[in-house]
């Protein structure tokens, strides 16, 4: 995104929590970072991004630093630099070290606690049996987060053959490289985030479009990175072992409109209603447990389907 079209998103920011400055690509590669955090940072919102490392220098580092990054996730697929660097192609573990080095080094030079770092591990069938040791790989990097992520958005035979996540709710072979991963992150107080390897039933993906949203680099508005990927639309998903056509979603561009207008826009509006409609439904079932004289049968009250978008996409099933 061009830095005059950062601008003129700024004044919206005021009513933000957090911004992550980060779409598809490596946000270390652009231009005019340093002036985004800072930007940011006047507006009254945290602000951090996830990367590879690559093109973070000491100088980089410590400009980010003091231009107040609240926190850095660093994106890594193995912990042998042969295994990350077959799935992350064109990364390089050892740098991923030594930006995570410098960081470190300057944040203690400068006396600041932040930004805060965290380990975004992804997990595939040519890596999984590297998870348990993943905690101890953070801990001796100074890093006290970890979080585990599938291949959400399978869009080719390779993801889709490299998935460890099932389609259904039954035993998954493995889930227990993840629970001795939460047994070491415990020993070790490493907090450890993971999704579900087994399909369940969740009224709001972990996306939460109630609450976030995603403006693609030439403004476009859509509820999620993944409905609005740098890809021709349709694109491809894979989904339950079908291919599915999907058209790229956004309600309007806020280069060109105001926000309020794209938020209040009916489509926009009957889209979050749905996510609303069906959360209330599963709030309202979870709490009928405490209520045992009128417990809601959970095959009589099942929740309403997802906007029509989201009912191909992985996220929707806990994954």
């Amino acid at each position: 995104m061009p830095i005059e079209d950062f601008k003129k998103i700024l004044p919206y920011l005021k009513e933000v929590e957090t911004v992550i400055l980060e779409g598809w690509g490596e946000s270390l590669l652009h231009p005019h970072l340093i002036e985004c955090v800072k930007r940011v940072k006047q507006e009254g919102a945290e602000v951090g991004f996830v990367t590879s490392g690559k093109g973070l220098t000491r100088d980089l580092a410590s400009e980010l630093i003091h231009g107040g990054l609240d926190f850095v996730g660093f994106s890594i697929a193995g912990l042998k630099e042969e295994t990350h660097a077959k799935i992350r192609v064109n990364s390089y573990l050892s740098e991923i070290r030594e930006a995570i080095h410098l960081i470190s080094e300057e944040r203690a030079r400068q006396k600041r606690f932040r930004p805060r770092m965290h380990l975004v591990f992804l997990m595939v069938k040519e890596n999984i049996l590297e998870v348990p040791s993943l905690p101890l790989f953070a801990n001796e990097l100074g890093i006290e987060e970890v979080v585990l992520i599938n291949i959400c958005h399978t869009i080719n035979a390779w993801q889709e053959q490299q998935r460890v996540f099932i389609w259904d709710a039954g035993d998954n072979p493995y889930e227990h490289f993840l629970k001795q991963a939460g047994q070491n992150a415990r020993k070790l107080h490493v907090k450890l985030s993971r999704p579900s390897l087994s399909a369940t039933q969740v009224s709001l993906c972990s996306e939460n479009p109630l609450r976030n949203l995603y403006i693609s680099a030439d403004g476009e508005v859509s509820p999620c990175v993944y409905l609005y990927p740098p890809l021709p639309s349709p694109f491809r998903r894979v989904f339950c072992d079908q291919k599915y056509n999907v058209e790229k979603l956004s309600f309007g561009n806020i280069l060109k409109e105001p926000f309020s207008a794209i938020w209040r826009q009916e489509s926009y509006v009957q889209f979050r209603d749905r996510l609303y409609e069906r959360d209330k439904k599963f709030r309202d079932f979870y709490f009928s447990f405490f209520n045992r004289s009128h417990p809601l049968d959970p095959h009589a009250t099942p929740l309403p389907e997802p906007p029509g978008f989201c009912e191909s996409c992985h996220k929707m099933i806990g994954v």
